[in-house]
């Protein structure tokens, strides 16, 4: 009969083996960033707001998420400038900022996402009105996260910024437009980086399809895909880290509708 010793040991063992078997499972479902995404250093920059209190000015924007309370990002938001919007690659950023050195500020530090741009102004002073020119990093916030960081009547303010990683509850969605022979698909909700640098389409009865940007956070393939059903996959730009959702849409999938996949970046 073995000894307790060895009942233990081989009990122990298969307890860290299950576990290991789960965390792998989980790794696959919902994507490991290779580097451990980590939020980076504080730096310096401004602040102003756009809109009102409704936030109602931010919806759609430049990253083509739509209306932002339905799409699940809320006021809490901003506009990037131009540096920091790199072409719509930016799109779905988040960033924590806190304002600083100013009568004006409040303690508190809000977490946004990335989900318009601010253009450049160039009949504007980059120090007097043209905020987001370039080289400036800079933020335009939704006035409802403005309100959390600084008195709205300051109209702008010195902040610090960081990159935090995007947490999201459940899967990448994705939203689909075009016709039977052009799809352009916006996706959203994305965790991690919060970003995307390519993306494939596969349909039952093709290959795997490298589609292109076509702004903010929309990518398409000009191929004939009605009728089948829809899997995804989605290189992110900060981790480079690559997932696949399998059958996302059905094969009567339609334009206008959202399919959510149930798999993310970490």
């Amino acid at each position: 009969m073995a000894s307790f010793h060895h009942r233990w040991s081989l009990t122990m063992f298969l307890v860290v083996a299950t576990l290991a078997i789960i965390d792998r499972a989980n790794g696959a479902g919902y994507g490991d960033t290779p580097s451990g995404f980590q939020a980076t250093a504080w730096q310096p920059s401004h602040a102003t707001f756009y809109g009102d209190e409704s936030a109602s000015a931010t919806m759609g924007g430049a990253c083509g998420f739509g209306n932002l309370v339905t799409s699940g990002y809320g006021t809490d938001t901003a506009a990037l400038s131009s540096v920091l919007y790199s072409k719509g690659f930016a799109c779905g950023q988040c960033f924590q900022i806190k304002c600083v050195q100013s009568d004006s500020c409040y303690s508190t530090i809000v977490t946004v996402t990335a989900t318009n741009l601010c253009p450049p102004n160039p009949s504007q002073d980059s120090n007097n009105g043209g905020w987001c020119n370039p080289p400036r990093t800079h933020f335009d916030m939704a006035k409802p996260a403005f309100m959390k960081i600084a008195q709205w009547k300051a109209g702008i303010v010195p902040v610090s910024y960081r990159r935090v990683p995007c947490v999201k509850k459940g899967g990448i969605k994705f939203s689909l437009q075009g016709n039977g022979y052009w799809l352009l698909v916006y996706v959203m909700n994305v965790g991690g980086g919060g970003d995307i640098a390519s993306m494939w389409v596969k349909g039952t009865k093709t290959s795997w399809l490298a589609m292109s940007h076509n702004w903010g956070a929309s990518y398409q393939a000009f191929a004939t895909l009605s009728g089948q059903t829809l899997s995804f996959k989605i290189t992110s730009y900060t981790s480079q880290e690559t997932i696949i959702a399998t059958n996302v849409a059905p094969s009567s999938w339609q334009v206008g509708m959202t399919y959510q996949a149930n798999v993310n970046f970490n």
